[in-house]
């Protein structure tokens, strides 16, 4: 099993802390908003890591947390009226809903920042008195970056770099301009807690090392997040951790990808978010599984008009087989190891679904043949894919349930276009590519547009 070390930015051999057993934490949502794709992205990815890690034959521990409390919270608290532990509470309930919608799997443990006050506070207490952190005279408390000389191994910048795109606030309470807030004093009317420092609130950086330590100790084998979380925060995350305890806080570093919308950054200045929410009212759970796990985990993913669609059609074509090949041989048991095995050896490489899902293709072209031929083997495939590619979440599905709710409705496609489409297709498989593009422009004509895909063609009204 080998995963990519964000730390030595290189493949390394999965070695566990304890033989058998894996600790492992993903940063998860701000609830300041709606749950957006790129929260089901990396929810997605480090719940499908978990199951691998548990087919594997490990025991794993898989923390994440909610951030219930930080700047935008409480302006959203100000803007909606609600109190900010009450806000986020509601919108907590409301990403749990969807997420559950989208059939995520929970993690072991949900760890929360307000349930974890007096433990921050106690962190904060050790750093100072090792002499890593100190008071800035107003109330806040300030992370000592200069005290910890490894500080920048993970994003590998510079002192230099360490203020770009990051906020400097009170720099005439701080030693250096790139020390960072570990706790931050009170200002009038927002949400606090007692310490010893006064009434305040901790900073974003020091829940997760708080939380992490609280749940498993000083050390963690694998910690995850996006790829946007290398720096600061996880930056700082090792600083305060190491700084503190004298050991390597985790082993392994895992960064996902960021969200793209049709070459675009997405944000909400551009107005290009896309709520998990309105994808899953036009989509299954599982062409939203099938698009995110396409591409490589750490590579961007670009949302172009046509990933969902594209993916809920193989999808159907799938399913559409599997119902036929499942009505054939409804008695047929049994496997195709060598399905699973493949499928293993491409997890096994870095978590590698893109390929897992490449492989898919070519099984649904050998199950079609074995079905026209008549042969039960047909059914051993469909057997294997469900088995093995239900830790992806696919394929969960009763076949005529998905393809009622899902498959386009045959009368929506009128039968001069289906003709033609199909005529087309033929010339296609003869290589006669003048005709091909002949019978095309004639579709277009009749109000359609149409894609080819490996293992098919998709009609679309334009």
């Amino acid at each position: 099993m080998k995963i990519y070390n964000s730390l030595t930015r290189r493949k390394e051999e999965f070695i566990p802390l304890e033989e058998g057993k894996v600790k492992m934490y993903a940063c998860g949502i701000t609830v300041s908003g709606e749950a957006h794709i790129g929260h089901g992205f990396q929810a997605l990815v480090y719940d499908v890591f978990r199951k691998f890690l548990e087919k594997l034959g490990y025991q794993v521990t898989y923390a994440r947390n909610y951030t219930d409390v930080d700047d935008k919270i409480i302006a959203k608290s100000r803007e909606t009226g609600i109190p900010a532990d009450k806000y986020a509470a509601m919108m907590i309930d409301r990403i749990d809903a969807v997420m559950a919608k989208a059939h995520i799997g929970e993690p072991t443990l949900w760890l929360k920042a307000t349930e974890n006050i007096q433990n921050i506070i106690s962190f904060i207490q050790e750093l100072i008195r090792g002499g890593h952190a100190y008071e800035g005279g107003n109330g806040d408390v300030y992370f000592d970056v200069d005290s910890y000389p490894a500080y920048g191994q993970l994003s590998g910048r510079s002192k230099e770099d360490m203020l770009d795109g990051v906020r400097v606030e009170n720099d005439e309470c701080k030693k250096n301009a790139y020390d960072f807030a570990l706790w931050k004093a009170a200002k009038e009317g927002e949400i606090c807690w007692d310490s010893p420092w006064g009434k305040g609130r901790p900073g974003w950086h020091i829940e997760c090392s708080a939380m992490n330590r609280a749940a498993f100790g000083d050390r963690i084998d694998i910690h995850g997040g996006g790829r946007d979380l290398i720096f600061p925060h996880h930056e700082n995350e090792i600083a305060q951790s190491e700084a503190l305890t004298g050991k390597k806080f985790a082993n392994y570093w895992m960064h996902n990808g960021l969200i793209k919308v049709n070459g675009q950054k997405m944000s909400k200045s551009l107005g290009n978010v896309l709520l998990m929410e309105d994808i899953l009212a036009k989509y299954s759970d599982e062409a939203l599984k099938f698009a995110l796990l396409s591409s490589n985990y750490r590579a961007d993913l670009n949302i172009t008009d046509d990933l969902f669609p594209d993916a809920e059609a193989h999808l159907v074509r799938f399913y559409t087989l599997i119902g036929k090949i499942e009505a054939a041989f409804p008695a047929e048991e049994g496997g195709m190891s060598a399905i699973d095995e493949k499928f293993n050896a491409a997890m096994s490489d870095d978590f590698n679904t893109a390929l897992a899902l490449a492989d898919l293709f070519g099984y649904f072209k050998e199950a079609g043949k074995l079905l026209a031929e008549n042969d039960p083997a047909a059914k051993k495939i469909v057997n294997q894919i469900r088995k093995t590619y239900g830790l992806l979440g696919l394929f969960t599905k009763d076949a005529k349930e998905y393809l009622a709710q899902y498959a386009p409705k045959s009368e929506e496609v009128p039968e001069e276009v289906k003709a033609v489409a199909e005529e087309r297709q033929a010339a296609r498989a003869a290589r006669d590519w003048a005709r091909s593009d002949e019978l095309r422009d004639r579709l277009k004509s009749l109000g359609y547009a149409v894609k080819d895909a490996k293992d098919g063609y998709t009609l679309t009204k334009i």
